[in-house]
This record gives C-alpha cells, structure tokens and sequence, in this order.
C-alpha cells in the first residue's frame, strides 16, 4: 500500500492548521456513535477543506460517511481489480497532473479513452473517479484547491445518452457536501455541439455556486491561462507523459491500494447506534423510496 500523508507535515506546511481544533473535531465525532474511527489525517482534510471551520467541517463528516454508508452501489465496491472497474479505467482517463497551476491549484485531468458509447457505463466511470480521488486525498494530503478539466474530444452524444441521473445526483450532492476537497473550478475543453444539452441536465443537481464555477473554452488560449501546456499531457504539447502512460500508472496505483479501498469500505455508520435523527436523504435525493429509512425509531 502507497505511503499515506504524514499528518506532521500537514500541520508544518499549514500555519492555519491547529492541533486544538482537530482535538475538538475529533472530541465531537468520538460522541456521535453512529460515526466510524476516523483517523487524524481524515479530520486534517475535513478542516482544512471546509476552510478551517469546525462547524462545517461536523456537517461534511456526517454528510461524507453517511451517503458512503447509503449509496452501495457507487462506494461499496472499491475493488481495483474489479472487471467493470478496469473497464472503466480503459474508457476514461482520470488523472492528476504532478505539478501545480499559477494558483498553486493540483489539476484533475480526464478524457475519454475509448470512444464508443457501448463501453461507458456512467455509474463505473463515477465509481473509478471517486477511488482517484479518495486515493490522492490520503496520499496527498490538503492543497490550496483543485480545478478539474474534462476533454470532451471523442465523445459523442450517445455518452449523453449514458448518463444516470439517480447516479448523478448522489454523487453531486456527496461532492458539493461531503468530500473534503476545494474544488475551484471546472473546465471544458473541445466542447461539443450538445453541450448545452449536458449542462441542463447537471444543472438542477448542483448549486449555484458549482455551476457558476464552469468554464467552457472555446479556445486552448483561455485554458492555458488557467492551466499552463507544460503541466499537460504530450499530446497537448506538454511536458507530462503520454495519456496512455498515465492510464496505465494510475491503474497500477489503483491496484497497488487495494488494501486502502478494503479499509474505505469498512468506514460506514452505524445508523442502530444513531443518536439524532438524520437528514432526510430520500428528499435531498429525491428519489422515495430508493433508499432505505435512516430514521432510528
């Protein structure tokens, strides 16, 4: 298994980062039975990602663990190794880029891989791009923000015709309300001529504030100026390894872990020992009936 973030270094690169606060987090959380061992290092990324307040950051802990514990068919099933995963991770590059924007901004860079419809299957390509992230996260530790860049190039309107909106919009809300990242910006390169289509179909899923952060270029001009070329891929004229060898290292990261995403799985509630009524997932969801009561009588 990969070497995860020392939670010393966390606290020497973050002046802003107190030892007190993640004492009093961790206070807090050990008084919700409901809630999982959470390590160190994950109340560091909760704080640090939720701007250094304890207050939200209680809220994306209870938010992260619970729609993981919910949502089985997108996080109950990290094995690296999986067929439908490995397809996923032929289909669609998800990759984050080693070096760091203007911004000091790490770069989550994916494109389509393979371009036939029949081989996408949404829910797996979520699946895929959560264990990325969640892995980076762990071994990366926090950053000043993430921005994410999808290549449209190569695909066509029947990956449109693909999307999962029960899928969509779990994981959306998971990402705009659990997982500990600062997600900054949103980039679409090589656009197509359905985008509009896409966007509206995403657009009531997120807030506001999500949507507002998408940026479509129409030129490689005004992307550069957000994410220099050199940091890019050599197909895109810079200094990064080939799509392809980037496919196939974070394959083997992926396979290298799967001893990390056997212990992810195990990070569930205990919704029998749950003190407070929980949030009503089914309306925030709106999908009645999919999931089951989280209501303990």
């Amino acid at each position: 298994m990969s070497q995860l973030a020392d939670v010393n270094n966390e606290y020497q690169k973050d002046s802003k980062l107190k030892k007190e606060d993640i004492d009093s987090l961790r206070v807090w959380a050990e008084k919700q039975p409901h809630l999982p061992k959470i390590s160190e290092l994950q109340y560091i990324l909760f704080l640090q990602s939720c701007y250094y307040s304890n207050e939200q950051a209680k809220s994306a802990i209870e938010n992260y663990f619970t729609v993981r514990s919910m949502c089985k068919d997108i996080f109950a099933n990290g094995n690296p190794k999986d067929h439908a995963l490995q397809m996923a991770i032929d289909v669609g590059l998800v990759h984050i880029l080693p070096k760091l924007t203007p911004r000091n901004h790490k770069v989550v860079f994916m494109r389509l891989m393979e371009t036939s419809p029949d081989r996408y299957i949404y829910l797996d390509q979520v699946r895929m791009f959560d264990m990325i992230i969640t892995l980076a996260m762990h071994m990366d530790g926090t950053n000043e923000g993430m921005d994410m860049v999808f290549d449209m190039d190569g695909s066509v309107f029947g990956h449109l015709l693909k999307f999962n909106p029960s899928v969509a919009k779990k994981y959306l809300y998971y990402l705009q309300e659990g997982l500990p990242i600062r997600l900054r910006s949103i980039h679409i390169i090589n656009a197509q001529s359905w985008i509009d289509k896409m966007l509206g179909l995403i657009k009531p899923l997120m807030k506001k504030e999500l949507y507002d952060m998408i940026n479509i270029h129409t030129t490689m001009d005004t992307f550069y100026k957000i994410v220099p070329q050199e940091m890019l891929p050599k197909e895109y004229g810079g200094s990064e390894d080939s799509t392809e060898v980037l496919l196939e290292k974070g394959r083997s990261t992926l396979e290298k872990n799967e001893e990390f995403f056997k212990m992810q799985e195990k990070q569930v509630t205990d919704e029998s020992k749950r003190v407070e009524k929980a949030k009503d997932y089914n309306k925030i969801f709106g999908l009645e009936g999919t999931f089951k009561k989280l209501e303990v009588d």
